[in-house]
């Protein structure tokens, strides 16, 4: 079993220092899942949302966010990102939206977390945006696609 990094000899949680590593061109793939009832998935598509376009808002509230990680997450390095994109998938067949990011930044760290807070706050925002019309949304399967970058190479999900 690995070693966690996040601790110190006595088990307290500790920043990991990076200053030594490499600088190189950290990516990371990150994906999510909103699922919601079929009025809602119907008005999010044909724009009828009161609060205006939730895919629109989700996209900056995801970026705004992958830039924000290192003071949303405790041990998280403040990093100066390059790249965030955002996209979504609206899948009718189950009134879901999938939401994908990928991040990119020349660091001695890598940027796996930026991409996971960016999917988690779009889908957060979408919820928001929405739950007038749909409490029982569903937000899932947060998960890493893909990392390159670093010490620890690639990262494929299969």
């Amino acid at each position: 079993m690995k070693k966690l990094t996040h601790f110190d000899k006595e088990g307290k949680a500790r920043m990991v220092d990076v200053g030594g590593k490499e600088i190189t061109l950290r990516e990371a793939v990150a994906w999510g899942c909103i699922k919601m009832n079929r009025e809602t998935f119907r008005r999010i598509q044909d724009k009828k949302i009161k609060k205006g376009d939730p895919l629109g808002v989700a996209q900056v509230a995801g970026i705004m966010a992958a830039k924000r990680t290192g003071e949303l997450i405790p041990m998280c390095h403040p990093l100066s990102l390059t790249n965030v994109e955002l996209s979504f998938e609206p899948r009718e067949k189950d009134c879901s939206i999938g939401i994908r990011s990928k991040v990119k930044a020349t660091e001695r760290t890598g940027v796996e977390m930026e991409a996971l807070t960016a999917v988690a706050v779009a889908a957060l925002t979408i919820y928001d945006m929405c739950k007038s019309s749909d409490r029982g949304m569903v937000i899932s399967e947060i998960k890493l696609l893909e990392k390159k970058g670093g010490k620890s190479g690639k990262f494929i999900r299969t």
